[in-house]
């Protein structure tokens, strides 16, 4: 079991699909980043930190560093954000075409460096 499958398993019930749905797309992603818990959350990772996402009470976090967030601000418009977080709530299905978008801007960003 990797650290985010153990994160997973032992998240509340009402997280468990968001997160699944979550890791499961970021792993269809990224394929050649590694897993690994970093701030308390999961997080893919290559030479340094690609993406975090985290379970909480009313909703799943999703921490893509603030580039992908200015840059996709429209799109995100239905959402709170903060500088480097996206909410996506329980309450409703998860994104997946925008997620697809910004992991693939977060991607560009990290071969520019």
């Amino acid at each position: 079991m990797t650290p985010i499958e153990n994160y997973i398993a032992h998240a509340p019930e009402r997280q468990k699909s968001h997160l699944e749905q979550m890791y499961q797309l970021l792993k269809a992603e990224l394929p050649n980043a590694s897993e690994k818990i970093s701030y308390g959350m999961p997080t893919f990772f290559t030479d340094e930190n690609i993406v975090h996402f985290a379970g909480f009470k009313h909703h799943l976090g999703f921490y893509p560093t603030p580039g992908p967030i200015v840059k996709f601000a429209d799109e995100l418009k239905d959402y709170k954000t903060s500088k480097g977080a996206i909410q996506f709530p329980y309450t409703q299905e998860l994104p997946e075409n925008l997620i697809k978008q910004i992991v693939d801007y977060r991607k560009m960003e990290l071969d520019q460096k």
